[in-house]
């Protein structure tokens, strides 16, 4: 059977929380229609996860096989390093106007532009490294927006577990936690050298002290899109699960 092709198009977005003009990526199915509601998929690191991680291929392969429901992906590029870390970081400039610009500019421009089912477990943030602890700290200031996170190696320090320890209502979220079992000697933004497995673990083992519907898997390898690629195509058919 051939597999068929989606589309990717690029769109121009003002925000006003960051107050610059992003170029968001999005992915559209072959057979995408108004006729239907579709959850959408929202990447930090977008030109990542679209040319490293082939999220639309992914997205393709699991379509074909029914293995997911219909979904439309937005991805979100960076300018450079500082930008991103900016952005991402707990302790970035821009950090909490971007996490304002993911609830309070996208979400609603997207629910009225595109037929999107409009509630949290409708909506995905997925991320890699910073990209997947901004997606978590989203999640966690707006779980009725965001109700499904997927974190692919976060990076995760005291202020991340603190963020999880006194999350009021975990039952509003449903996570996808994943770290490479060589992530023991990261090079981060800032030219430090980081465990990222220990955090993890203590990451996962939180959360499931609190009762997180949370699904944590280690993977055999490091802190790169090799591992992370292949880790994408399982995280996104069981966060979609309904």
């Amino acid at each position: 059977m051939v597999q068929k092709k989606g589309t990717i198009e690029e769109i121009s977005f003002m925000s006003k929380a960051l107050g610059e003009e992003l170029t968001l990526m999005l992915y559209k199915p072959a057979n995408f229609t108004p006729l239907y509601k579709y959850h959408l998929v929202i990447a930090q690191d977008g030109q990542d996860y679209f040319n490293l991680g082939r999220i639309a291929r992914v997205t393709e392969e699991l379509l074909e096989d029914g293995a997911i429901p219909n979904i439309l992906i937005i991805g979100i590029p960076y300018m450079d390093v500082n930008d991103r870390y900016s952005k991402y970081h707990p302790n970035g400039q821009n950090h909490e106007s971007y996490i304002r610009f993911l609830a309070h500019e996208l979400v609603p421009y997207l629910d009225e532009k595109y037929p999107t089912y409009q509630m949290g477990r409708g909506r995905v943030l997925v991320g890699d490294s910073l990209g997947g602890t901004v997606s978590l700290l989203a999640g966690l200031k707006y779980p009725n927006t965001f109700g499904k996170i997927v974190l692919q190696s976060p990076f995760v320090n005291s202020f991340v577990k603190k963020q999880i320890q006194h999350f009021p209502s975990p039952h509003l979220l449903q996570l996808y936690h994943s770290v490479g079992t060589k992530e023991t000697a990261v090079e981060t933004t800032k030219g430090e050298t980081k465990d990222f497995v220990n955090p993890n673990r203590e990451l996962a083992t939180l959360m499931k002290s609190k009762k997180f519907d949370s699904s944590f898997h280690e993977f055999d390898g490091d802190h790169t899109w090799t591992y992370w690629q292949p880790d994408l195509k399982q995280a996104l058919q069981i966060i979609l699960k309904d």
